[in-house]
């Protein structure tokens, strides 16, 4: 699956990076699809459905990101354990994918009908736990802080999705809840890219340390980002709503349904319940104009100066800026 270590010196331009980056995650993508196939045609072509439809690859690029400091570091990176530990990290991330759909009795996925919509919930499932399976195999081979780590990430992302089924307790800040969710479902795995990337840099227990809390942060801005996106996308060719749609609770409506203010009370009686197709527009308009989107907004700004905060310790090189780029590209998707 690799070559080993690539040692190239430090002091790498940004072009050289780029192309050292760029030529790592072709090679990731190709595996990714190579450790999904199966004895079977038919549980390869499932295994396959979610990667073939697409998506970001995030968390492979921003662990590639972070490896990337191994140049300024060391000058060398263990090219072998970033590419399998971002196939640990994007195999749990499309498993997952199998399963929130069946749990969310989803009928698309990146713009193609989902696996249980396809097939069957059953099906579904045990292709989620297929893919699972290959990650464990894979992250089996970098040994136990891999694994460990692997592991703990993985029963955040359970915890997570059962915090989020439950809903909050009585009595409990249904904000606060909402954001213990978005860590454990979303920012847990970017976490462990960030942390796994360090690993493979050969960085200082601090800086991995530094990257892990940088993944973390990065991660539920990425997340509340994107469900700030579904309130206010029409500009960027995603359709609006789906979350208010289907009832998911995401920050700025929770913030609305907390708000005193007399003027709001016909939203908040919409927003405490699925919102009717018919009635979305007039919901989104008012949304759009509430105080809560720029208060959310805000809590972005204030979530991403904190997670380039943990950069600073990191060498200033092409990888470093790598991974500030990554901040503006999951704050600025939903400006």
């Amino acid at each position: 699956m690799g070559s080993g270590s690539e040692s190239r010196g430090a002091g790498l331009t940004d072009a050289e990076f780029e192309e050292w980056g760029t030529g790592l995650l072709e090679r990731i993508e190709t595996q990714l699809f190579e450790v999904l196939r199966a004895d079977s045609p038919f549980i390869t072509e499932m295994a396959r459905h979610l990667p073939t439809a697409g998506g970001k690859r995030f968390r492979p690029m921003l662990l590639v990101g972070a490896a990337g400091l191994g140049f300024d570091l060391t000058g060398q990176v263990d090219q072998e354990a970033a590419l399998k530990a971002a196939l640990v990290v994007e195999l749990t991330h499309v498993a997952s994918l199998y399963h929130d759909d069946v749990m969310d009795e989803a009928e698309w996925r990146r713009g193609a009908p989902s696996a249980n919509k396809r097939w069957q919930n059953s099906t579904a499932i045990l292709i989620g736990d297929f893919i699972f399976a290959r990650s464990s195999a894979v992250g089996a081979s970098l040994g136990s802080d891999y694994v460990s780590f692997q592991a703990h990430t993985f029963a955040r992302l359970v915890a997570g999705q059962i915090e989020e089924l439950v809903g909050p307790a009585a009595g409990a800040d249904p904000v606060d809840h909402h954001l213990r969710v978005v860590a454990d479902k979303t920012a847990s795995l970017i976490a462990a890219s960030a942390r796994f990337g360090a690993m493979a840099a050969g960085a200082a227990p601090d800086q991995i340390e530094a990257l892990t809390r940088f993944g973390e942060r990065l991660g539920t801005v990425f997340q509340l980002s994107d469900d700030l996106l579904d309130i206010t996308a029409d500009a960027t060719g995603k359709a609006p709503g789906v979350d208010l749609r289907e009832g998911v609770p995401t920050l700025a409506p929770l913030l609305v349904l907390k708000s005193a203010r007399p003027q709001d009370a016909d939203l908040i009686e919409w927003l405490s319940a699925p919102v009717p197709a018919s009635d979305l527009p007039q919901v989104l308009a008012l949304l759009r104009a509430h105080p809560a989107i720029d208060q959310v907004r805000a809590d972005l700004r204030s979530r991403t100066a904190d997670a380039l905060a943990e950069l600073t310790t990191l060498p200033d090189g092409p990888a470093k800026r790598s991974l500030a780029k990554l901040c503006d590209v999951a704050i600025t998707r939903s400006s």
